[in-house]
């Protein structure tokens, strides 16, 4: 369908802790849009479990383009899982641009989130680094050093 219309609308992430993630990613610089619980057929039916019923947080970056969708299910039972690899294939993590990576990641170690190695310098372009953060999710976090 050449022309049609798509835009990225948000990137959705389960969590054991919606309240320790929204903490996380408002400390980061993101804002909370709005939350609500949701449940009954129509969850049901868009999201494929029967029973669904999560409570979800809708948060976004200081620029208005970015949004995660956080949720932490009620029923069914959330299923834990072992961390992500960077190296596996399907999603695994959420990218965020920053103004001063070492001001984003003492925030994210003020969580309890460290890096997965330590903080690499691309080119002299980025520095940037992997953060194991909230219920195990990666989030990058890079810094372009042309914009300082």
């Amino acid at each position: 369908m050449p022309g049609m219309s798509i835009r990225l609308e948000n990137v959705g992430i389960a969590v054991r802790d919606l309240e320790a993630a929204i903490a996380f990613f408002v400390d980061l610089g993101l804002t909370v849009l709005g939350r609500d619980e949701v449940s009954g057929e129509w969850a049901d039916t868009a999201v494929g479990l029967d029973g669904n019923h999560a409570r979800i947080a809708m948060l976004q970056t200081p620029d208005g383009h970015g949004r995660i969708e956080l949720f932490e299910y009620l029923h069914p039972d959330a299923i834990e899982t072992e961390p992500t690899l960077p190296n596996e294939i399907g999603m695994h993590r959420v990218a965020f641009s920053v103004d001063d990576i070492d001001a984003a990641l003492a925030i994210a170690a003020r969580h309890g989130c460290r890096p997965l190695r330590g903080v690499a310098d691309y080119q002299g372009v980025y520095k940037l680094s992997y953060v194991r953060g909230p219920s195990g999710i990666i989030v990058m976090l890079a810094e372009d050093l042309r914009k300082r």
